[in-house]
């Protein structure tokens, strides 16, 4: 069994913001897959059962918002027993990755995003696979074009941008299709290649993917964390 869980904040007034891209991808996930009538509320948690490749999967959208998410994914992943570092993805959206990019890991740090910090507070461990998709504006010294970063990852996207979510959200489902079927090592080294980061990464020059199984020297997005903590204080500011 595989697991799905799409990061997100609950409400009509977070509908198809940046940070709502996790629940956007499995959104789409769903649609692609045929299942949209069977939606369940089960660990904090939209539920939809699908199979992908013949294998069982669970795809989820937590109601707790961002800063909780921790709490649905741990619920669940207890709940089946599976191993998080082997059967789950999480989809979260990256403020320092411009719209239209995606990278997948099989572990490490949140680069401030809250609802990865909470998922791994709740596990005890960040050893485990996540599919980010950027959000951020063409970068700029390494840095996303953006002031005002809590009010940015709130916004929607520009019409402009279109085009380039449509690309990074049907790619997202690609690679969770090739991770469920092929494995994780497979996902990364093909979505990770196609999104090459020498193109958009400060430092990557060398055209090597940090992000791919055979390693490479991270990029500097991964080695310093990005301001993307300072953006949660709206969701976290929610009933809990």
């Amino acid at each position: 069994m595989k697991m799905i869980i799409g990061l997100g904040n609950p409400g009509i007034e977070y509908a198809r913001t940046r940070h709502n891209v996790g629940f956007m991808v499995v959104e789409r996930l769903i649609g692609r897959l045929g299942v949209e009538g069977v939606v369940r509320s089960r660990f904090h948690s939209a539920c939809v059962d699908a199979s992908i490749a013949g294998e069982k999967c669970l795809l989820l959208r937590p109601t707790t918002y961002m800063n909780r998410s921790g709490l649905a994914a741990a619920e669940a992943i207890g709940f089946f027993k599976v191993d998080p570092s082997k059967d789950v993805m999480v989809v979260a959206d990256d403020l320092a990755l411009p719209t239209g990019m995606i990278r997948l890991r099989s572990s490490g740090g949140s680069g401030g995003q809250k609802g990865l910090d909470d998922i791994t507070r709740a596990l005890g461990t960040d050893a485990y696979p996540r599919l980010r998709v950027g959000v951020g504006m063409q970068p700029s010294g390494g840095k996303p074009a953006v002031m005002n970063q809590a009010d940015f990852v709130l916004s929607r996207f520009i019409p402009e941008e279109s085009p380039l979510l449509e690309k990074s959200v049907g790619d997202a489902c690609s690679a969770i299709e090739t991770f469920v079927a092929k494995g994780l090592d497979s996902a990364m080294n093909a979505f990770n290649v196609r999104n090459n980061p020498s193109r958009d990464v400060p430092g990557s020059g060398d055209g090597r993917d940090p992000d791919s199984p055979s390693g490479g020297r991270p990029s500097r997005a991964e080695r310093k964390p990005s301001d993307h903590a300072s953006s949660e204080s709206k969701p976290s500011s929610a009933p809990e």
